[in-house]
């Protein structure tokens, strides 16, 4: 008996496509045609986010392999739009801008639990015994 249903794969797959091409679109231009001065911290944020996307690659043809990496976007994002961007809504201080990337971002914090296998994240990451120390 399979452990993940054939949809729930295929439904994964989809996501790691997402986070590929949405990623690539995002930050692929800048990686391939840097702008001159652009800045260090932006640099490193692209050099991250297009190793996601290059990683979300080994998703399509892994997706239970991979589930550490969709599990990585699904916090990062969640941390950013409920530490950073809610206290900013909140506060009426969002800009266009930033209501631009919330929503970005927030496609990640509603499908990734929506096709993630919890059964299985409980079974291999909670409940199992973990590796020896020694």
């Amino acid at each position: 008996m399979h452990e993940v249903s054939t949809f729930r794969l295929y439904a994964m797959r989809a996501l790691y496509l997402l986070m590929f091409v949405g990623q690539a679109v995002v930050t692929g231009p800048s990686i391939l045609f840097p702008e001159p001065g652009l800045d260090l911290k932006s640099s490193v944020v692209c050099s991250f986010l297009g190793a996601i996307s290059l990683l979300s690659l080994l998703g399509l043809r892994y997706p239970l392999k991979m589930l550490p990496l969709m599990l990585f976007e699904f916090a990062w994002k969640a941390i950013w739009v409920f530490g950073f961007w809610l206290r900013l809504w909140y506060g009426q201080d969002t800009t266009p801008t930033i209501d631009e990337t919330f929503f970005e971002i927030a496609i990640g914090v509603v499908l990734v639990p929506l096709v993630v296998p919890w059964g299985y994240v409980w079974r291999h990451y909670v409940k199992a015994p973990s590796e020896r120390w020694k």
